[in-house]
């Protein structure tokens, strides 16, 4: 039923949607200049359509964090959604870094490897920040953009400072507790219902991937995402941003500092929403998306 890369415990799953897609998870081994051999990525592709669509998951997450919004996508249109370096289930390589700047380097050559087009780049959460910092960098890879409830305009977390043995470890440890993870998901929706076994079950399953923890440390390490609001003064790009208008995560004041910072930006709150309306308001979220892509 799943890949031989997919943990075991992927046989836990019970919706549909979260079963569908861990089946449509490939896997492809992709050069880049990070390491001297090739670095197995993850990814889901599906659909047909003129411009892809090719979205980035958040923070400690996967492609499953698609599992709702993939399919209203490519019912419609080409969508792609890949693992970024160091987190899901793409390959953690021992001796490599797993900053920012290795993020946008891994993500450019898959996208060189099996894209090969520009691109409608959708990110969540922190890969909205992702997103951001790809454009700047890759222009010509990137049609339009959009941003999901984005991180990108919050100060660097003050967790970087503390990442020496053992608090790493022990940092690391705190996160595989399953009562956090839960209490960490269920801020995270306006509906926490929503929050379910299934849901818990998606958000840890790259868990158990080798060097979950090494990368996540060497991340953190990095400073990760920290406010890069110079740089958003360099995307010329169309941009939509959509915002949970009920986000305990990040808020609701950074949207309108997206807005203003981003010069082609459209702002679109979606109510009755928290930090992920892309599994909140799945529905909605496809719908904005897909007519974006279509507008001039």
């Amino acid at each position: 039923m799943f890949a031989n890369f997919i943990p075991s415990e992927a046989e836990n799953l019970t919706e549909s949607t979260s079963i569908a897609l861990a089946e449509k998870i490939d896997r492809e081994s992709i050069s880049t200049p990070l390491s001297p051999q090739p670095i197995a990525t993850t990814y889901i592709r599906a659909g047909s359509g003129a411009t892809p669509i090719l979205l980035l998951h958040g923070f400690d997450s996967s492609v499953l964090e698609f599992r709702r919004l993939f399919p209203l996508l490519a019912a419609k249109n080409q969508t792609w959604a890949v693992d970024l370096f160091g987190f899901g289930f793409t390959d953690r390589p021992v001796g490599l870094s797993f900053g920012a700047e290795a993020i946008k380097t891994h993500l450019y050559y898959f996208w060189k490897t099996l894209i090969q087009e520009p691109v409608i780049l959708v990110g969540a959460s922190m890969g909205g920040a992702v997103a951001i910092d790809f454009t700047v960098s890759y222009g010509e890879s990137v049609k339009k953009l959009v941003i999901l409830d984005s991180a990108g305009l919050a100060k660097p977390p003050v967790a970087a400072q503390l990442m020496f043995p053992p608090l790493d470890y022990l940092a690391t440890t705190f996160l595989r507790f399953p009562s956090v993870r839960q209490s960490i998901a269920r801020t995270a929706y306006y509906d926490r219902s929503l929050a379910s076994p299934d849901a818990q079950l998606c958000a840890a399953l790259h868990l158990k991937c080798p060097g979950w923890s090494r990368a996540l440390i060497s991340f953190t390490k990095s400073g990760g995402y920290g406010n890069f609001a110079p740089k958003l003064k360099q995307v010329n790009h169309p941009t939509l941003i959509l915002w949970g208008r009920d986000d305990k995560v990040l808020g609701i004041k950074d949207a309108e500092g997206f807005k203003d910072a981003i010069a082609l930006s459209k702002l679109v709150w979606i109510e009755k929403c928290g930090h992920l309306p892309h599994l909140e308001k799945p529905e909605i979220t496809a719908k904005e998306i897909l007519e974006y892509c279509a507008s001039a």
